[in-house]
């Protein structure tokens, strides 16, 4: 019988797990905090629409160029201290925000919460799968994806506050706050025992898993697993050049993430308040409240995803989102074609972006990550993660600066009509491509891929 840990072993885990999922929390503050605070920058500075995309899709430049490096800096300085420069970046771009004198300095602090971004939505959830014990990792992998959309809930009620005075600064820098938790907490986490273990560093793994882990015998099965695991050399390149099966997966992965951009989520995150201008409400207050509602939703659908996605299986419920996303996306590019006048009206067109939010937040969200990691064969799986995650930034990108320019040039019945024709062919998409692989292990996924089956098939 091996002894057990005392419980300050759990708290350490509690706190460990906790730590890192705050970095999730910023992620989310920095997606929503520029769509309230964007109207009074736009006032203050008199800029144009044109400025305005560059202003909201500087942070994704960031965060793609954050996610290229992020491999290389979790090798080099370990997963740790990688949150620890996340951290330091997420303090420093969000000051920078807030004391902007002119718009080409606000642009260069959001690129900086970008690159901020991007490293801290590559290290903190293979932190977590690292440290986290077995029983509870995926929860504690959930919960990071959960304080996403809670940051972003955070974030339009901390605009709604500041609207009240038009304080786009203060919306901006009090990111600082969670960023300086963020940073002392990190400081007090260990190393991840894989890292070290990759670094030949095996006593101090064992020491650091005895500490996190409920006896020794669990703590030393764990290493060993890593050991092994560490003998699958990691291939992307060559495996890329090699691999035509690798080329297809990969293909696949990048497919989805642009699937998920071209939804349409980011544009309302980015821009809800001037959508719901365009529903009808006048006032900065109304459009700040409806945005607050928005990231309402988009917490309580997530529970949906993820209390569903290992009973129905990710193509159901991707077919339901595609369609649920289009349906709301139709419907209010209808209205905005028949004209919004009466508060019925409004409240219709309002309905129309809380049906969007619940069909992405149920689906594509969630699932498009999780699909991401399961396709990629396991020589290729961090590349091919790195090579999708990349690919999300760069399509995020190009919705947020292109938004503004079609409501201009052809319409916003005709923007949103587009983005709804979209998600139709999503679901075709998801039939002829997508395999479901709910209950099914990594290594069958990877069999039937490097057989050459098709790739719908390849969860069979």
């Amino acid at each position: 019988m091996t002894a057990k840990t005392s419980s300050p072993s759990r708290y350490k885990v509690i706190f460990t797990c906790l730590m890192a999922a705050l970095a999730g929390l910023l992620f989310g503050l920095d997606i929503g905090v520029i769509s309230g605070a964007l109207p009074f920058i736009a006032k203050t500075y008199a800029i144009s629409d044109r400025l305005q995309e560059w202003i909201v899709s500087s942070m994704m430049f960031g965060a793609a160029v954050g996610a290229v490096v992020a491999g290389w800096l979790s090798w080099s300085l370990g997963r740790k201290y990688s949150l620890v420069l996340g951290a330091i970046l997420f303090v420093a771009g969000s000051i920078v925000c807030a004391f902007a004198w002119n718009p080409m300095v606000l642009i260069g602090g959001r690129i900086l919460l970008g690159l901020a971004v991007g490293i801290a939505s590559f290290t903190a959830p293979l932190y977590l799968s690292e440290i986290a014990p077995q029983s509870v990792r995926g929860a504690m992998i959930s919960l990071y994806q959960l304080m996403i959309t809670v940051g972003i809930l955070a974030a339009f009620l901390s605009n709604t506050a500041f609207s009240y005075n038009g304080n786009w600064r203060w919306m901006l820098g009090v990111i600082a706050f969670p960023a300086l938790v963020l940073l002392l907490g990190v400081m007090l986490l260990p190393r991840s025992p894989r890292w070290l273990m990759m670094r030949g560093r095996e006593t101090e793994a064992l020491r650091i898993l005895v500490s996190l882990r409920s006896d020794r015998a669990t703590a030393e099965r764990e290493i060993h697993e890593i050991r092994e695991q560490l003998r699958v050399k990691q291939e992307g390149f060559s495996l890329l050049r090699a691999n035509r099966n690798f080329r297809r997966s990969l293909g696949l992965g990048i497919l989805l993430q642009i699937m998920q951009q071209l939804t349409g989520i980011n544009v309302v995150m980015y821009y809800a308040p001037r959508i719901f201008g365009l529903a009808g409400y006048g006032s900065p207050q109304a459009q700040l409240w409806g945005t607050v509602l928005i990231g309402a939703v988009n917490v309580l659908s997530t529970f949906i995803a993820i209390g569903l996605v290992d009973r129905w299986g990710r193509k159901p419920i991707l077919y339901i989102g595609f369609a649920v996303m289009a349906l709301g996306m139709g419907a209010l590019g209808i209205l905005l074609h028949l004209g919004v006048h009466t508060p019925a009206e409004q409240m219709t067109a309002a309905g129309t972006l809380l049906i969007f939010i619940v069909g992405f937040a149920m689906s594509a969200g969630p699932l498009i990550w999780i699909l991401c990691s399961e396709i990629q064969p396991t020589k290729g799986r961090d590349f091919g993660i790195a090579v999708s995650t990349f690919t999300n930034w760069i399509a995020n990108m190009l919705a947020g600066a292109t938004f503004l320019t079609l409501i201009n040039e052809i319409g916003a019945p005709a923007t949103f009509g587009g983005y709804a024709l979209l998600n139709a062919l999503f679901i075709l998409l998801v039939l002829w491509l997508v395999p479901e692989t709910k209950g099914v292990s990594l290594e069958l996924i990877e069999r039937n891929l490097l057989a050459g089956k098709p790739l719908r098939s390849i969860g069979q």
